[in-house]
């Protein structure tokens, strides 16, 4: 669990959103919290590649933030993690699947420890 941000808080944010049918600026702040913290995971040959994975996540994060059911399960933060990994991944192979097949790439999977 992340020191900066609670599944508890996460999730009670979520079901208010969920009753209004629309995201919240506290819920659209603890996402960016979210996506901030994650990209720092990863190591990039551009800044602007970073930029650009993190805005695939978070366009993954609206797109999606509905699917959260409380009534399935408790952790909402490992629901919306998910989710940017999956961002963060699309984004990654948007940016570098255009190597050749034969040639090496680096994958959203080598993350280095901090």
């Amino acid at each position: 669990m992340a020191a900066y941000l609670s599944n508890k808080e996460l999730r009670e944010e979520i079901i208010r959103c969920k009753e209004k049918d629309e995201l919240t600026r506290v819920a659209i702040d603890m996402f960016y919290l979210m996506v901030g913290k994650f990209t720092w995971n990863f190591r990039y040959k551009y800044p602007e590649d970073r930029k650009d994975c993190e805005a695939e996540a978070i366009i993954d994060l609206y797109l999606y933030w509905r699917g959260y059911d409380p009534a399935k399960s408790q952790n909402a933060f490992a629901y919306y993690t998910q989710i940017i990994k999956n961002g963060f991944a699309k984004g990654w192979r948007r940016l570098y699947d255009k190597y050749p097949s034969g040639a090496k790439r680096i994958s959203v999977d080598l993350i280095h420890s901090l």
